[in-house]
């Protein structure tokens, strides 16, 4: 096949987005006209132009004219289910059927060449306004840079890097420290991984992580991770505002200037704080960005002020706190760990400093203000990792070999170099730090010290604006990322009680209300006033988030989800459970009773919103994984053998139930899904009997109508239809091809057909006729009569408002209500393998007919009633009368079969044959007279059933057959009415299909 030329394109029709280059092949001038141009001279690709819902689309595309148009974007940007179409994409119906022609080719707008290659078309709120009505505005969006890397290293850069870094390297030693930083970069990168994996998995809208999560991999986890993540930043922001309220405290504290008390100036500071932050971020994005970009330059202006600090020969006073500057001997000293204290030990510490590196999402918390979160995502946060990482790795070290562990910041403490009596490292210096290292009361040194990266730098007020910008920004980026994340979550509607705090506000749709619960958990959290103590909260809160996370995309991708298709080439489903694992195992480490009450929240939501089942659809990996088990059990099933045992669960289990639509014979439906519910599978068929061109339209529209309504009503069957010609073609279509594998169905429901007498000849063929298919199929066949009928259309449409939906429509039935201390009358009549005996006893365990008593009665020869007694323990047979009252239900019989004899007068076959042409449901008199003896057996159990069970709760007998082509079909129907008629129970008739589905014994 040759190919289409590809001529060069400009830069302006061509887009690389992730993996895929798109391109346009035409532009504007080679495609046509415009997108409202007409075809000049052909006609559409059809013999006649088409007409399309009252318009006709004739596009040139490729040279030739068709209703097809070219891809485009907004075809693909807001699909939510199967089947949605583009606004411009003709159906399959305008391609290929035949349509009512159209005088000529209407100019109809469709999709410009131009806006077809692959980039989005401008939203309502970029579109033009209406005339004499100013544009709305543009909402901010945030590149890469702006959005994500600053956005996240500032919020990683937080209050632990500048006040306990220092401290956790005297405690740890350098090395441990490192160990702290990698092990916990460790799990932010892999989570960072997931994370853009997921970004890059489709469009991207607002709500951040939650959406990103919920989107992709199913309410269920990105509810829980949702609410988790929103209530970590929450109580992050009180951290970092008591970190900064513990700055100015020191301040205050070294002027002697306090307000009330060390700890109480914190609690006034941090809610004076977090109350200027709730203000600021009120103002709106585009002033929180602002305020995040002078924190970025305050911090790094205070970094520079650091490393240029520890080059500069140390003074006096900043030898006597410590400092003195490189020196390979203190670094050696401060390598090795030195614990002190209760938070001595590695767990404590790392559980203290984690908390430094959970800002790697707070880029992806306001991925609705990004121009491109797909691109943006991964490669901002990827690079806020390494480059904090760096400077975390470089602090570390480079303040571990300028000071020392404890000094007492005295000047009079200075000695001579080798004085007696003088221990320690700083005696190689001329300081005397020894009396206050034995009593453990030294104020200064990077053990005691929380401000020693202030006390170190060239200008000791940059590392305090560094502390303060380190501080807020961290702090007012959570304070955003929490509600904007809880604002998606309450408008999805998941939870309870949250839908209030959804509401948006301006151009950005800020989440006020968010903002104000997010204010006061702040608040609270605040008033502890301990830096050392929120941070584990935060810590197990967060690990938790990431441990969902990746556990998420572990799940999606080993489910092999549809919708699961990230363009991220570096993530890894392995590194992902790896992660997963390592941030669950962290959390046990460092608080295990914390991480059983974080499980426990987590199992809590999930198992909230599993027992719910949200009106949402998203196309989540969930569903995948539902649909992928039950391929893989279904592909199984075909591996196992087949046992009587079995029966229930396995392929000779499933019914096929002709209920029609189903809300026509409710009791139908009723009474099969009381006994395979959680037992086996149970499908309704209908059959839709018309033309082929008429009747698919109608399938399609009616069949979710009809699954709504089994959903309603606690129904767990299948739907599923089929177009005939006729009733018995369609039935016989549906037992060749209804389920899967060895989940297909083997028996035949069906309700009985009452208006057999009056009905035309032909139907009542055909409905005996799908009997005998049945049983060539091997199928078991159960038949139901209720005396008010099972057809309940006439009398819902008459009740009902014609335009009320099927799926709304819903009758109740015996089958719905509580059966009492009835019976359930059981004649087993013949040896079907049991059928007619299962199908009650099942019905029997359900709770509505638990207290039902079951009564079996076997028929046959009072002479072997003792030897069948000592084979099996079967019940008593039917006492048959010695004396029966035949005459009025013969003459009742004769009446019934009256209108369908021939009266040929005992001819021969031959001759009854001739007359009986094109009629074959006629009855002969030989007929008659041979099947004598079987018709005075129906009179006879129909008055025993009239004496024995007329107060039943259910009535089951054991089917007669009919031998195909020996019994006429209106003699086999008189045999079934003479049988049930006049009963006031529910009369269930079973056949099985001759084949075991009982056992008495265990193998």
């Amino acid at each position: 096949m040759a190919e289409l030329p590809v001529p060069e394109l400009p830069a302006a029709l061509s887009r690389c987005s992730g993996r895929f280059t798109i391109s346009t092949l035409l532009s504007a001038e080679e495609g046509g006209r415009g997108p409202y141009a007409a075809a000049e001279g052909a006609g559409c690709d059809s013999a006649h132009p088409t007409h399309l819902s009252g318009s006709t689309l004739c596009t040139r595309t490729f040279g030739y004219n068709t209703v097809d148009v070219v891809p485009a974007y907004e075809h693909y940007a807001n699909s939510k289910g199967v089947g949605d179409g583009g606004k411009g994409r003709p159906s399959l119906a305008d391609l290929h059927s035949i349509l009512k022609p159209d005088p000529g080719c209407l100019r109809t707008p469709v999709s410009d060449p131009q806006r077809s290659n692959g980039l989005p078309e401008a939203g309502p709120e970029e579109a033009a306004g209406e005339p004499g009505r100013a544009p709305v505005p543009e909402p901010v969006r945030f590149g890469w840079v702006k959005g994500v890397m600053i956005r996240c290293m500032l919020n990683i850069w937080g209050v632990i890097l500048y006040l306990r870094l220092p401290w956790i390297t005297a405690q740890a030693g350098i090395a441990l420290t490192w160990l702290i930083i990698l092990m916990s970069v460790t799990v932010t990168t892999i989570t960072g991984l997931s994370i853009s994996a997921i970004s890059t998995n489709g469009k991207v809208k607002s709500g951040g992580t939650y959406f990103l999560i919920s989107r992709s991999l199913g309410p269920e986890l990105g509810g829980s991770i949702g609410l988790i993540f929103a209530f970590a930043n929450a109580v992050a922001v009180a951290m970092h505002t008591v970190g900064f309220a513990e700055t100015v405290r020191d301040l205050l504290q070294e002027h002697d200037s306090l307000i009330v008390d060390p700890t109480n100036d914190i609690r006034i500071i941090g809610v004076v704080t977090v109350t200027v932050l709730l203000g600021i971020s009120l103002a709106g994005m585009e002033w929180e960005a602002k305020a995040q970009i002078l924190f970025f330059l305050v911090i790094l202006v205070s970094f520079i002020n650091y490393l240029v600090g520890t080059v500069i020969p140390a003074s006096a006073e900043k030898q006597a706190k410590g400092f003195f500057s490189y020196r390979a001997d203190i670094f050696a000293q401060n390598f090795v760990p030195n614990w002190r204290g209760p938070e001595g030990s590695f767990f404590s510490l790392f559980s203290i400093f984690f908390p430094s590196a959970t800002g790697i999402l707070a880029g992806a918390n306001i991925s609705g203000d990004l121009k491109d979160p797909a691109v943006a995502i991964p490669k901002g946060t990827l690079m806020a990792i390494f480059w904090t990482t760096m400077s975390y790795l470089v602090l570390s070290a480079t303040i571990g070999a300028c000071v020392v562990r404890d000094a007492s910041g005295s000047l009079n403490d200075s000695v001579a170099v080798g004085s007696p009596g003088c221990e320690g490292l700083a005696c190689g210096f001329g300081w005397n730090f020894t009396a206050c290292a034995q009593q453990q009361s030294c104020r200064y040194g990077l053990s005691n010290y929380y401000q020693s990266m202030s006390m170190v730098s060239g200008f000791g007020p940059l590392i305090t604006a560094g502390i303060f910008g380190a501080t807020l920004s961290s702090a007012l980026a959570c304070l955003v990322s929490a509600p904007k994340v809880f604002q998606c979550l309450c408008r999805d509607q998941l939870y309870p009680l949250i839908g209030f705090f959804g509401k948006g506000y301006g151009r950005n749709s800020e989440p006020i209300r968010g903002y104000m619960l997010t204010y006061f958990i702040a608040v609270g959290f605040i008033l502890i006033a301990e830096l050392n103590a929120i941070a584990p909260i935060i810590s197990n809160f967060f690990l938790c988030s990431y441990a969902l996370i990746n556990f998420s995309c572990f799940h999606a991708s080993i489910t092999n989800s549809p919708g699961w298709r990230p363009s991220f080439r570096y993530y890894s489903k392995w590194a992902a459970l790896f992660g997963a694992a390592i941030s669950v195992v962290i959390m046990f480490l460092l608080t295990w009773w914390a991480a059983l009450i974080a499980f426990g929240i987590v199992i809590f939501l999930l198992g909230y919103v599993l027992y719910k089942k949200p009106d949402v659809n998203w196309g989540s990996s969930m569903q995948a994984s539902s649909y992928n088990m039950a391929l893989n059990y279904s592909v199984g099933l075909s591996e196992v053998d087949e046992h009587i045992k079995n029966y229930r669960q396995g392929r000779l289990g499933a019914c096929l139930v002709l209920t029609g639509p189903p809300n026509f014979r409710p009791a139908l439906v009723d009474f099969v899904g009381t006994f395979t519910k959680n037992l086996s599978l149970m499908l309704c068929g209908n059959v839709l009997i018309g033309p082929w061109k008429q009747k698919v339209p109608e399938s399609r529209l009616m069949a979710d109508s009809h699954t709504r309504w089994l959903m309603k009503r606690k129904i767990k069957a299948f739907y599923t239809d089929v177009v005939a010609e006729d009733l018995r073609s369609g039935v016989q279509m549906l037992i060749q091809a209804a389920g899967l594998g060895k989940m297909r169905p083997n028996i035949l429901v069906l309700g009985y057909k009452r208006n057999w007498q009056t009905a035309s000849p032909q139907s009542l063929e055909d409905y005996v006729g799908i009997l005998h298919d049945a049983f060539d199929f091997k199928y078991g066949v159960c038949l139901m009569r209720m005396k008010e009928g099972l057809n309940v259309s006439r009398v819902m449409q008459a009740h009902t408002d014609p335009a009320a939906s099927a799926g709304e429509q819903q009758a109740s039935t015996v089958f719905q209500s509580e059966q009492g201390k009835k019976t359930i009358d059981i004649y087993w009549l013949f040896d079907d393998g049991g059928l007619t005996l299962l199908i009650p006893y099942l019905l029997g365990r359900k709770k509505r007919w638990g207290k039902c008593k079951i009564r079996v009665f076997v028929g046959g020869q009072i002479n072997r009633m003792d030897e069948e007694r000592k084979a099996t323990p079967k019940p008593p047979q039917i006492p048959f009368p010695g004396t029966v009252r035949l005459s009025c239900s013969i003459r009742r019989f004769n009446d019934l079969i009256a209108p369908f004899r021939l009266n040929d007068g005992f001819k021969d076959e031959a001759t009854v044959n001739e007359m009986r042409q094109g009629c074959p449901w006629k009855i002969s008199d030989e007929e008659v007279d041979k099947n004598r003896a079987k018709t005075l057996r129906q009179v006879r159990l129909n008055e025993i059933l009239l004496d024995y069970s007329r107060d039943a709760a259910l009535i089951a007998i054991t089917l007669p057959i009919g031998r195909k082509g020996r019994c006429p079909s209106s003699l086999y129907m008189a045999w079934l009415e003479t049988l049930s008629q006049d009963l006031r129970p529910p009369v269930i008739l079973t056949r099985g299909n001759q084949e075991n589905v009982l056992t008495f014994y265990c193998q």
